[in-house]
């Protein structure tokens, strides 16, 4: 799991974004203000999480920026923890929070390894 940690360092300073663990789960909350269901993706595809997220400003017609310093877009490629998977994944966004569980992969179940002599 450190190279999920350590991608996440990585997402740009506006971003806050927390991970949790579970018998069962990872949980990834990311705070994304402005960010609706309609303006992001996200996908599971060979062993990374990739989060594309847009959101929209709205200025007034009077103003202009003077400083602007909340991007427009996120686009993020997170590596997975080895035990976890896309399968089964549920992902939601509410006011601009995106809670996506991971669900861990079931362990094999034991099995005996038969031996043999020579």
């Amino acid at each position: 799991m450190s190279a999920l940690r350590d991608a996440m360092r990585e997402l740009p300073d506006a971003v806050f974004a927390d991970l949790l663990e579970s018998d069962d789960d990872y949980l990834l909350v990311v705070d994304l203000p402005g960010v609706t269901e309609e303006t992001v993706d996200v996908s599971v595809a060979d062993g990374r999480l990739e989060i594309e997220a847009r959101r929209e400003k709205d200025v007034p017609m009077d103003f202009s920026y003077l400083q602007e310093e909340r991007s427009l877009f996120l686009d993020a490629d997170l590596p997975l923890p080895p035990d976890a998977t896309g399968a089964g994944a549920k992902a939601t966004i509410d006011r601009g929070v995106l809670e996506l569980r991971l669900p861990k992969r079931s362990a094999s179940p034991e099995q005996e390894i038969p031996i043999t002599g020579r």
